[in-house]
Parts: C-alpha cells; sequence; structure tokens
C-alpha cells in the first residue's frame, strides 16, 4: 500500500509541476489568457483535454456498470459522439471563432439580446453547480476509496468518506485553475490523456486473459462465444441502455447540446491557436471517442465472465476490476491516471461555470468597467466558492436514486435542448428575436417536467426526439409572427486564422467509417451472434 500511495504523489506532483510550467508565456492577467489559454492551444492538446473534460469516473463507473448490468447498447453514448463533433469542426466552431466569443451565451447575446444571455448562463450555472461537479466528485471519491480503502482505513461511514476525498479533489482542482487557469487544466489532461486511454486498454487486456485463466486466446474465444447477448449494441428496446432508434435523433440532440454548445467542452476549442488547430483537434476526440468502447464499456462485460450477477451495485464493477486485475506495482499508477480523470472533469467545468459567471453575469451586470485583472481577481475568488459549494453537495448524492449516469443526462434534459435551439436557429435564422427564445426556454421545461410524471416509462431520449423540433419551430414561429424590427447580421470579428483543415474532410470520413465498423462488430452481423 505504501508503494501505490507513493507513486499516486509522485506522479500527481510531477504533472502538476509540469501543468504550471506551461503557464509561463501565457499573460493569465487577462481574461483570454486565463479563460481561454490566450488562445494558444493546438490540436493535441483541444483533442485530449475535449476527451478527458468529458472523460471521468462518472464514464468509468457508470458505462461499465451499465454493460456489466445490461448489454453494449450503453457504447453508444461513446460511440456516436464523433457525428457531433464532426458537426463541431464543419458547423459550430466556425462560427463562433469568427464572432470571436469567449462563451456560448456571448453568442447568444450577439444574436438576441443580453437578457437571453444572462437567461442561458444562469442555467448553465446550476446545472454544473448542484449536479454536475458535486457527481464528478460523489463518483470519484467512490473510486479512490476502493482503491485506498479510505474508509477501512479511517474507520468513516461512506457520507464522511466521500465529503474528506470530494475536499482533497476539489482543493487540488482549485490549485489548476486558481494558479493557471484553462492552459494548466488543458497541460495536465493531454499527459493524463494519454495514461488514462493506455491503462484502461491495459484492464481490458489483462481482463480477457482473466476470462482465459491465463491465456489471451482462451479468453477471447469465451468472451465471444459466452453470454454473446450481451455484446448486442443494437437493441430497440425501450428498458436498453440506449435504444438504436435514439442513435439520429434524441441521441444526437443530447451529444450536439453537449459537445457543440456545452461550455465546458467548447470552450477548449474555442481557445484554439486558429481554426485548423481546433478542427483537428475536434475529430481527434472523435476518433478517441470510438474506441473508448473498449476501456469504457467492454470491461462490464469482462466483469460479468468473472463475477457473474452477483454484484449487487454494478457501480462498483470497475473498481474492483481495478483492484483484482492489476499488478501492486501499476496500481498507484492508475490510481493517479483515474485521480487526473476526475481532476479533469472537475475543473473543466469549473472553469467553464466561473467564466459563465465572470464574462456573463458579474461584468455586465455588476461592474461593466471592470479591468482585466479584476475580471481574473473575481474568478479566483468564485473558484473557490463554487468549489466548496461542490465538496459539500457532493456527499447528499449518496442518498440520490441510483442509475447515476442516466440520472445525470436527464437531467440535463431540463435546458440542453432549447439551449441547442437557440445557438442553431440563431445561426441560420435572420428575423427570429430574443423573444422566441424566451419562450422556448420555460415551454421546454414544463414540457419535459410532464413527460417525466406522465412519460416516466419511454426512454427520454425518445422524449428529446420530439421536444427539440418543437423548441426550434416554436421559435421560427415566433419570428414569423413578431419578427426583429431588423435582420440579424453575424459580424464576423476574428481572434484567430479562420482557414480550415485541408484535410478535415477527408478525417471525418475516416472517423464515421471507424465508428460504423464499431458498430458491425459489436451486432447480430458480428459478433452477438
Amino acid at each position: 500500500m505504501l508503494w501505490i500511495v507513493l507513486t499516486f504523489i509522485i506522479i500527481n506532483a510531477g504533472i502538476f509541476i509540469f501543468s504550471y510550467l506551461r503557464t509561463k508565456d501565457i499573460n493569465l492577467k487577462t481574461s483570454d489568457g486565463y479563460f481561454l489559454g490566450g488562445r494558444s492551444l493546438t490540436a493535441l492538446y483541444i483533442g485530449s483535454s475535449l476527451l478527458l473534460t468529458n472523460l471521468s469516473t462518472e464514464q468509468m463507473v457508470g458505462l461499465n456498470g451499465q454493460s456489466y448490468a445490461g448489454t453494449m447498447s450503453a457504447m453508444a453514448w461513446e460511440v456516436t459522439a464523433p457525428l457531433a463533433l464532426i458537426m463541431l469542426a464543419f458547423v459550430f466552431l466556425p462560427r463562433y471563432l469568427g464572432t470571436g466569443v469567449a462563451t456560448i451565451p456571448d453568442f447568444l447575446e450577439k444574436r438576441y439580446d443580453q437578457r437571453t444571455r444572462q437567461i442561458v448562463s444562469i442555467l448553465l450555472l446550476l446545472g454544473y453547480a448542484t449536479s454536475f461537479l458535486p457527481t464528478v466528485l460523489y463518483s470519484g471519491a467512490l473510486v479512490l476509496d476502493q482503491v485506498f480503502g479510505i474508509s477501512a482505513f479511517l474507520g468513516a461511514n461512506t457520507f464522511t468518506t466521500v465529503l474528506l476525498i470530494s475536499l482533497f479533489i476539489g482543493a487540488a482542482s482549485c490549485c489548476y485553475i486558481f494558479f493557471g487557469g484553462l492552459k494548466a487544466a488543458a497541460s495536465a489532461d493531454a499527459i493524463y490523456g494519454i495514461g488514462l486511454i493506455f491503462g484502461g486498454l491495459f484492464i481490458f487486456v489483462l481482463g480477457i486473459i482473466a476470462i482465459g485463466d491465463g491465456s489471451l486466446a482462451d479468453g477471447y474465444s469465451k468472451l465471444t462465444s459466452v453470454h454473446t447477448e450481451k455484446l448486442n449494441s443494437l437493441s430497440a428496446d425501450n428498458s436498453a441502455e440506449v435504444p438504436w432508434p435514439t442513435i439520429f435523433t434524441g441521441l444526437l440532440v443530447n451529444n450536439l447540446f453537449y459537445w457543440a454548445v456545452n461550455q465546458s467542452i467548447v470552450q477548449r476549442a474555442l481557445g484554439a491557436k486558429n481554426l485548423a488547430e481546433g478542427q483537428k483537434g475536434a475529430l481527434l476526440a472523435g476518433f478517441f471517442k470510438t474506441i473508448g468502447v473498449f476501456y469504457l464499456v467492454l470491461p462490464g462485460v469482462i466483469a460479468y465472465h468473472l463475477y457473474g450477477g452477483n454484484i449487487a451495485n454494478p457501480d462498483t464493477v470497475y473498481p474492483r476490476l481495478v483492484v483484482d486485475l492489476l499488478p501492486t506495482a501499476f496500481v498507484g499508477v492508475f490510481a493517479a491516471v483515474l485521480f487526473g480523470a476526475i481532476l479533469s472533469s472537475f475543473n473543466g467545468s469549473l472553469n467553464s461555470t466561473i467564466t459563465l459567471f465572470t464574462l456573463d453575469l458579474y461584468q455586465p451586470i455588476f461592474k461593466p468597467d471592470a479591468t482585466e485583472e479584476e475580471l481574473v481577481k473575481t474568478g479566483r475568488i468564485f473558484v473557490i466558492i463554487l468549489g466548496t459549494v461542490s465538496i459539500f453537495i457532493a456527499p447528499f448524492i449518496l442518498f440520490a436514486p441510483s442509475g447515476l449516469y442516466n440520472y445525470l443526462q436527464e437531467m440535463f434534459g431540463f435546458f440542453n435542448v432549447p439551449v441547442l435551439a437557440a445557438v442553431v436557429v440563431g445561426f441560420f435564422s435572420k428575423k427570429v428575436p430574443a423573444l422566441a427564445v424566451k419562450l422556448a426556454i420555460p415551454a421546454h421545461i414544463i414540457l419535459y417536467a410532464i413527460s417525466k410524471i406522465y412519460f416516466g416509462h419511454i426512454h427520454f431520449l425518445y422524449i428529446l426526439a420530439v421536444l427539440f423540433p418543437f423548441s426550434v419551430l416554436l421559435m421560427l414561429l415566433v419570428g414569423k409572427v413578431r419578427p426583429r424590427a431588423q435582420e440579424f447580421q453575424l459580424e464576423i470579428n476574428p481572434q484567430v486564422d479562420l482557414k480550415p483543415w485541408k484535410h478535415v474532410k477527408l478525417a471525418s470520413i475516416l472517423v464515421i467509417c471507424v465508428m460504423a465498423g464499431i458498430y458491425l462488430i459489436f451486432s447480430p452481423w458480428g459478433l452477438a451472434r
């Protein structure tokens, strides 16, 4: 155990020092430098940061738990993400960078009005502060507790243990954001991303060997010949983790919001050195999302072979695999990588929320004449406040219903559709007024809440598939009845070079082919015979 703890501390300390040194050339006293890394991020940083900001213990634990308890249909959360990332590269990113915006609500103000910007910012802040940030802390605390046996060592209950570990994670994350801003977080992501992918694939290989009693070939044979029904990713059953008809409907809507409108994700791309680097970074993340199935979903099926259906709480499956399969010498290393995933998801969202608060609420409402240094100082103060609130909320998630991953996705469904609709309509219409967004947001929230009460038996992705076109049509109808006094003209004010990457189309086609190939493998025409 001492070796595990030492390697964990040494690796994380080394990466923190490296990340801090990477910020030396960035002027952290300006909002661009602090919040967007000086608009200097390259493809590797953007791609790995996009991937790891998304990838954390809620994926490692939640998706493997879903495949353990169900089938490979859960892989849709990962494998279909490239469709949204391609849309980000072709449609959203050129417009974001072309207008020079720092946040998505900033674009909404340019397109609609300041009140729209503030309404959306408040919605995003509430979503992150009360559910996403505490959940990252909670799920991460559960993993670290199982790896290090902290609750047993302290003789503490789960609530107290989660609180203490959340305090540790939150303090470390605040150090990244407080001292280094986005650049430090993105620099750490690049290293943790590589470690997480290779470590996750190592667990996958060790799991197959364990199934085969020491033989990789025998393990593969058992995996593909026993319980093959669990390898099927294509199920239209409403009880499936992700019914396949939602892939190009509700799931696409969900993914478009997450990858193309969600501030905590898009902020990585907004810090791009130029459009070409942003596009390369988005497609690089898309490629790695397709192979994520091998370390985010398949280990759950492997666990079913190893442990049978005897584990009551599927969320404990992945931490158990880490402890049971990894040689002791590597447990501390992979624990450090897992901690990095937790940290990245937390500090990515934390950085985005303080950007929303500082640039979208504090400056325009409370201090329009604030200097650059005052904005950064305010952001740092808000880091401490928001981090503290999240830390103290985290243990109470212990009392939340099971199925944490789907629960999070469903909660974001309360506001993701109208925000996405507002951005899309804003891109492609000239007459739709701000009133349309202000009507669409409460209308969606009311209808979605009604669906949870009266249509709870229907998968929520089907509900999103209906409510998105409803929001779009409602906005267009308002634009027809009460059009803007003057047609909107998108002002081009690029902060970076907008020349697209010359291989963007070819790369997108290759990523789609890989995605289709993965689905073919895990289908009745492939391994799920």
